[in-house]
């Protein structure tokens, strides 16, 4: 990014960790948190894309991950997190959570302060209706099952507290999921739409678990479509 996009430099003091972050460009904004093993770097092309278009994106390190200290041992301490990050945010922002980022948003959105300066949630390449047996699967398939293993245990004892926060959200949801190597079935699917009927789904068919890693430009070209007018209606 050049020019008027230059990143700006940011952090969040926490109990326990110190989050480190950036945000670039102007307008209406998007919160962006990454994939469990990522960090916020990720994001850089569809930030590009995003701040191009006319927004504002603000990206941090989860804890335990990248420039932020701390541990990544709990699904509450990361809400937590994102709960801290919203609220720094001006009232209306978009929260974009891929994975183990969208599971804490969902899970930060259960105090009505974060709900209520949130203008949508976007989540990308999961659902808060997590089936334990496929979800233990789908991480060894991946050589992932001894990666944050205390982290995904407690999400999973918590998966009935993120389902019944799904279905009270009087937000926008949109729900974008990859092709072959996603995480996200059919199955998924059609319970998170039971949950929360008002969901948008959308695929991008050329990625897999990591959209934002695989297909920045495609996830970036969905995002906008399907959200940009979510900006300032609440």
């Amino acid at each position: 990014m050049t020019g008027a996009a230059v990143p700006r430099t940011r952090w969040i003091a926490r109990p326990d960790a110190v989050l480190r972050g950036e945000e670039v460009g102007a307008g209406p904004t998007y919160v962006l948190l990454h994939a469990g093993g990522e960090r916020r770097h990720v994001w850089a092309p569809v930030s590009k894309a995003l701040v191009d278009a006319g927004f504002r994106c603000v990206a941090f390190d989860q804890r335990g991950h990248g420039d932020s200290d701390g541990d990544a041992r709990t699904l509450a301490a990361c809400a937590e997190d994102v709960a801290a990050v919203v609220c720094g945010e001006p009232s209306g922002c978009v929260v974009v959570g891929a994975s183990l980022g969208g599971l804490a948003a969902v899970a930060a959105l259960t105090d009505p302060a974060v709900r209520a300066r949130v203008a949508g949630l976007v989540l990308v390449d999961v659902v808060p209706c997590l089936d334990a047996p496929r979800v233990r699967a789908f991480l060894a398939a991946g050589g992932l099952a001894g990666a944050y293993a205390e982290l995904v245990e407690d999400i999973l004892a918590h998966v009935p507290v993120l389902r019944q926060v799904t279905a009270e959200l009087d937000l926008p949801v949109l729900l974008v999921h990859g092709g072959t190597g996603s995480s996200v079935g059919a199955e998924d699917i059609d319970e998170l739409l039971r949950l929360a009927p008002h969901t948008t789904v959308l695929p991008v068919r050329d990625a897999g678990h990591l959209i934002a890693r695989e297909q920045p430009a495609a996830l970036a070209r969905t995002v906008i479509a399907a959200t940009a007018a979510w900006h300032g209606a609440r």
